[in-house]
């Protein structure tokens, strides 16, 4: 189990909740119906990301999952685009609390404490809401998950009952380190207001390339069509030979040059080794490619995706 403090819930209501996002964001959100999900980033138009988000419609509401910071100035940012349509925007991360559980048994042990059945959401970002809950299948962390949103007044309840049911409370350390294991990117660490998402690795899950218009569609488009979607830089996972953790922003090199930076690192238990995410220059972006970092030999795992 995992506090997920850092997460943060903006709740849009209203009939045109989905149109309106599916014209600002880079993902089809017109096409989700109640239970279902997407993963989307949101840009300027000059193609950079603005946050990136966990889209979530359960039917009465979309829940969007950004970080938590991020949450009050970007519900405002929404709010000030709408004209006419039907839609409301509330920042409600003071309101719902968001909890992890990931583990071989999450889906049987969820169902136990909340009393909802959970094993039938098979894709990710599927939900299922009932009375106060909203309960969204997740496979950030490589393993079978699920994030539940329950009201701040019940979460400490909702706690017990998982710890009852046989859950480990564990660290956000421990998140960290099979976030990074699973290659996924967070938003403010290894993407920020500079990265385009096609350096981050994250179009597969992110972006629809047949939907409509879009902020920020026709950078990401010349760089698909005319650039055959090479770009500067990508994001890879790099696993080390030993050594200390290297810190955010230390640099990697290819022989004498510099070639890129790391923005997330850990002690991998399942490397034995320390394993970072970085940004290196695309022609050493390769599986196998060798480098070192501080010093020490490293090469590179896979390009995140």
């Amino acid at each position: 189990m995992f506090d997920r403090s850092s997460l943060g819930t903006i709740v849009l209501t209203g009939a045109d909740r989905a149109t309106f996002l599916h014209a600002l964001l880079t993902n089809d959100i017109a096409s989700l119906s109640a239970g279902k999900g997407a993963y989307a980033a949101y840009l300027t138009p000059q193609g950079r990301m603005i946050s990136d988000m966990r889209v979530v419609e359960t039917g009465t509401r979309m829940l969007l999952g950004v970080g938590r910071d991020d949450a009050g100035a970007l519900a405002d940012r929404l709010d000030k685009l709408i004209f006419s349509e039907d839609v409301q925007v509330k920042d409600a991360s003071a309101d719902l609390n968001v909890i992890g559980v990931h583990g071989p048994s999450a889906a049987e042990t969820v169902q136990r404490a909340a009393g909802v059945p959970v094993a039938d959401l098979a894709a990710e970002y599927d939900n299922v809401t009932s009375d106060s809950l909203t309960i969204v299948r997740d496979a950030a962390l490589g393993l079978p998950g699920f994030d539940i949103h329950v009201a701040a007044r019940d979460a400490n309840a909702l706690r017990a009952r998982l710890l009852d049911a046989g859950v480990v409370d564990a660290s956000g350390e421990t998140y960290e380190v099979l976030r990074i294991e699973a290659g996924r990117p967070r938003f403010g660490v290894d993407m920020n207001a500079d990265t385009i998402p096609l350096e981050a690795g994250i179009e597969d899950r992110a972006i629809s390339f047949t939907k409509g218009c879009y902020v920020g569609q026709e950078v990401i488009v010349r760089v698909m069509h005319r650039g055959h979607g090479r770009v500067a830089r990508r994001l890879v996972s790099i696993v080390l030979s030993g050594g200390p953790v290297p810190a955010h922003g230390d640099a990697i090199f290819a022989g004498e040059r510099q070639v890129g930076a790391i923005t997330s690192a850990t002690a991998s238990p399942k490397h034995g080794s320390p394993l970072a995410l970085g940004y290196v220059q695309r022609d050493y972006a390769a599986p196998g490619t060798g480098l070192t970092v501080n010093g020490l030999q490293a090469r590179v795992h896979e390009a995140v995706d």
